[in-house]
């Protein structure tokens, strides 16, 4: 039930029916929730989680509507704001309150059990520290371990081919390089390096031949990736050394 609720609310999401078919994604929300729910109609908890994902559906229509509203044949303004909050703003934020508080009473006692585990658990301690250890601090050291390219490219003249190629490769690479991070430290970490080495692959294919772009961008993808490798293997290695895991 966790899984289909789930989707009913993030599917609409995902087609961005939250700004361009907003009441579509209520709909849907509604009617997806309830085929999930269907099987456990009897019972009182997933209907009041059925209410929650429905109210979360809502929420953010209001919350990416300008006044709450959407075309359906006739249109109804409210140009009242208070402060510099629109009253839709307003009307999301508090469904979306609402929402989270159905969805804990929803969720009742086995939801507390399973989150006051988590959040005493020692692993999970361990392998969240070494995640963020891995994709933050690896980002500090691909930034040093990059910076001699960076400087060399900022040296060329603004008209410089090689400039303006290096320049173009590196756009978003920062995003790039934390989501790198995490798939390689969260396959590493379940004991996965093939997986690891796939997600590797899959970067590389998908930024093209870095030689393409000039020698500075090959030297930047490079240094980049083998920092990125180095700082998810090593917290990887580490988490499952100290929970009492083979290393690899």
């Amino acid at each position: 039930m966790l899984f289909g609720l789930s989707a009913a609310v993030l599917v609409p999401w995902g087609l961005g029916w939250q700004r361009s078919r907003p009441w579509s994604t209520v709909f849907f929300t509604v009617i997806y929730g309830g085929y999930v729910i269907g099987p456990y109609r009897d019972e009182v908890r997933p209907w009041l989680a059925l209410i929650a994902v429905v109210l979360f559906a809502a929420a953010g229509v209001f919350l990416h509507s300008s006044w709450g509203t959407s075309p359906m044949g006739f249109s109804v303004s409210f140009p009242v704001t208070f402060g510099a909050i629109s009253v839709s703003r307003r009307i999301g934020g508090g469904l979306l309150v609402v929402a989270v508080a159905v969805s804990l009473w929803a969720a009742g006692a086995p939801a507390e059990a399973t989150g006051e585990m988590l959040l005493l658990s020692d692993k999970v301690a361990v392998f969240l520290s070494a995640g963020l250890a891995a994709v933050f601090g690896g980002a500090a050291l691909a930034q040093a371990a990059t910076a001699p390219v960076r400087r060399a490219v900022d040296e060329l003249p603004r008209e410089h081919v090689e400039r303006r190629l290096a320049e173009d490769f590196m756009l978003g690479s920062r995003s790039i390089g934390l989501l790198e991070r995490s798939l390689m430290f969260a396959f590493l970490a379940a004991g996965q390096p093939e997986a690891a080495a796939l997600a590797l692959t899959a970067k590389s294919l998908a930024r093209g031949p870095a030689s393409e772009h000039g020698k500075y961008a090959s030297e930047y993808f490079l240094l980049g990736t083998l920092t990125s490798v180095i700082a998810s293997l090593a917290m990887s290695m580490a988490a499952r050394a100290a929970v009492g895991l083979p290393v690899l």
